[in-house]
């Protein structure tokens, strides 16, 4: 917005303390030069998958790369870019209510030194964490814990990211994968990764990291150097776009984490140029995070997982095994058309699929606790939840 002079803008950010969240790690695919390129960690121009027996596929992308993005950096970044902008300010507080006034909205907040500020816009765009998620047919989470490893040999590939390794015990109920993004030839994130309804233990995802990186990636000597580990909401619940006349929701508090796969960052950042440009035009609404095409799919697909119709690790298997990479690459991020979106239908299970779909209208919706929506670092991702991204490396 400030790029387009559309407005004056503030950013309202927490002080370091308990509510500003560790370090986290945002992964997304694009094409060619982007917005945040200074903010980039490393990229990659192949992606690879595991399937259950072993068997590897590598994927190409091209014209797409996989790219990590750490939030210290992404942070530098925006706020060299709000120092620069005559229309940009950066406000260390915490902001504890948002609340229509006359004019406009009001953002009650805390500075670092207990003091309350009361700040008054047109429009304020919020992305607090939710206390609790909205109603859905389907609650399953994306949690997770990595480890930045360091190896006493070379072990790792630095042109392949791993996306999806399945040679890992799976769990009763969900799935489980690993994860990893090389750094250098002796260095990368390595991670463990669930979709399933609960949260483990950090214990519990210590013993299965221990097991990936020692037993299944055979990585030898090894040294911890740094650990992320997040929570990511995958239900079908309808998040509110809007709280008022000039109060709307965004990052996954607003719906933008894409519901199959937990990747938020780069819906993220497409949102928010629909909402610049929206507000550019003197258009009062703000465009949805994601089409109901790819929501009602993603809907089918939770339902599916969830109730152990389809098997996780052969459904993703075959999907990036029988799809071209780009073309899948876009349906993940919400841009194919209906022709491409039935094409890659037909490439699934398609009796449970069919049957879960039937069944979804008649199926009511249900609360549940916002499990995980401020924790740190995630496919995070994907990503370790910051308050407004949800996600870490995905």
């Amino acid at each position: 917005m400030i790029e387009t002079g559309t407005a004056t803008v503030t950013v309202v950010e927490p002080p370091d303390g308990p509510l500003r969240p560790p370090e986290r790690t945002w992964c997304y695919w694009d094409e060619g030069p982007g917005d945040f390129d200074g903010a980039v960690t490393a990229t990659w121009p192949l992606l690879r998958v595991h399937a259950p027996d072993g068997e590897a596929l590598t994927l190409d992308p091209a014209p797409a790369r996989y790219r990590m993005v750490r939030s210290t950096a992404f942070e530098r970044l925006v706020h060299a870019r709000l120092a620069e902008a005559p229309g940009g300010r950066l406000l260390r507080a915490t902001a504890d209510t948002v609340r229509e006034g006359p004019r406009g909205a009001e953002v009650r907040c805390t500075d670092p030194d207990g003091r309350a500020l009361t700040l008054r816009a047109r429009h304020v765009f919020d992305s607090r964490p939710l206390p609790a998620l909205p109603p859905a047919r389907t609650h399953l989470l994306q949690h997770f814990r990595g480890w930045f490893v360091r190896t006493a040999a070379d072990r790792f590939d630095t042109s392949v990211a791993d996306l999806m390794d399945f040679r890992v015990p799976q769990p009763r109920h969900g799935l489980a994968f690993g994860y990893v993004l090389p750094l250098a030839p002796d260095r990368a994130l390595v991670e463990y990764t669930e979709f399933s309804r609960t949260p483990l233990t950090t214990g519990a995802y210590e013993a299965a990291l221990g097991h990936y990186a020692r037993e299944v990636l055979g990585l030898g000597a090894f040294v911890v150097e740094a650990a992320e580990q997040g929570v990511i909401p995958m239900t079908d619940a309808r998040f509110p776009r809007r709280t008022g006349r000039s109060v709307f929701r965004i990052g996954t508090a607003g719906g933008a984490t894409r519901p199959a796969t937990g990747y938020t960052f780069a819906a993220a950042q497409r949102h928010s140029r629909a909402i610049a440009a929206a507000l550019r035009d003197g258009r009062g609404t703000v465009p949805p995070p994601h089409g109901r095409r790819a929501l009602a799919m993603d809907a089918v697909l939770l339902r599916a997982l969830d109730t152990g119709r389809a098997d996780g690790p052969a459904f993703f298997t075959e999907l990036f095994r029988r799809t071209p990479t780009h073309r899948l690459l876009r349906f993940l991020d919400g841009a194919t058309s209906l022709r491409e979106e039935w094409g890659i239908g037909l490439r699934t299970p398609v009796g449970p699929m069919l049957r879960t779909a039937v069944e979804l209208p008649f199926l009511p919706r249900r609360t549940h606790p916002a499990s995980g929506s401020r924790t740190h670092p995630a496919p995070g991702s994907r990503t370790h939840p910051a308050p407004g991204t949800g996600e870490s490396h995905r």
